[in-house]
């Protein structure tokens, strides 16, 4: 190879492709955990040891030249390359200390793992546990996390996924709301009932009216894409939500309605990269989790 042909090192490198991901210097340095003056001085630095112009600077916008856009999928593959040898590199790594990142929705974080992760503190105190509270999907192949638990098998061939649980979601609501209006005994009980939704809200509606319902969106007063604060609405008396059984039994207060009417699958898939089994302490955390969870 002609390193005299590469006058660039990978952060200048990395800044460019951030900041085209990301769409503006703001975002792109918080995404890096780098200050904005610094990221773009690595983005000048880098226009300079090309000689091209990567961005056209508007005011405070920045907009990719026609020049960025043609080198943007070259980065890319050096992006996807670097975490490709970071995951290489974790993967041999056999010492049970480090960090693991596990990702998985709000209510899982909030809910199931302080106990699990108690247990793998007792276990291996060397270890040091990142958690990513998001309902979002991470990318593990890029290592926005080393573990992540999810209610949706992946379909990526370099990922594995073990179903760890299959559990079912239910209405529930606070027996103070239901002291009020009263306890429904039908389905026709819930023409008038005051709902809480999960966004997409719309999404959600559809698959109870799929159970023989004939829910409206006007009878949705609050929607939340956060799975602990639909929970906290139901227990402070709001209305009626939708929730995994496990959770339910942890607020106290609430009751389950109509519990035969409406039962939702909610499958549990524990997933991994596959060179991350290799390495002991994500190997560890994983099969802990699996256990846990089954």
């Amino acid at each position: 190879m002609n390193w005299q042909t590469s006058p660039f090192d990978w952060n200048q490198a990395r800044a460019f492709l951030a900041t085209a991901e990301a769409g503006s210097l703001s975002a792109a340095a918080r995404s890096l955990g780098l200050t904005q003056p610094t990221l773009s001085r690595q983005v000048a630095a880098l226009e300079e040891a090309l000689g091209v112009v990567l961005f056209d600077r508007v005011g405070r916008s920045l907009a990719i030249t026609p020049t960025g856009v043609d080198l943007l999928d070259q980065f890319r593959a050096m992006g996807d390359a670097a975490a490709g040898i970071a995951l290489a590199a974790s993967g041999q790594s056999q010492a049970i200390e480090g960090q693991v990142c596990i990702t998985a929705s709000d209510a899982l974080a909030a809910y199931f793992l302080p106990p699990i992760l108690m247990h793998l503190k007792d276990l291996a105190p060397g270890i040091e546990i990142e958690v990513l509270a998001s309902n979002d999907i991470r990318d593990l192949r890029r290592r926005e996390a080393d573990i992540a638990i999810r209610h949706a098998r992946p379909d990526q061939p370099e990922l594995i996924a073990k179903l760890v649980r299959t559990s079912s979601a239910h209405f529930y609501a606070a027996r103070s709301y239901l002291d009020r209006h009263g306890r429904p005994q039908t389905a026709a009980d819930l023409s008038d009932a005051t709902f809480i939704g999960f966004a997409p809200v719309e999404r959600l509606i559809a698959g109870l009216n799929s159970c023989g319902l004939a829910l409206t969106r006007a009878q949705f007063k609050v929607v939340t894409d956060n799975g602990v604060v639909a929970g906290e609405l139901i227990r402070q008396g709001f209305g009626i939500g939708v929730m995994p059984k496990e959770f339910a039994v942890l607020l106290p207060g609430v009751e389950p309605v109509l519990p035969d009417l409406v039962a939702l699958p909610v499958p549990f898939w524990l997933t991994t990269h596959r060179e991350l089994l290799t390495s002991r302490r994500i190997r560890l955390v994983y099969d802990l989790l699996a256990e846990a969870f089954s």
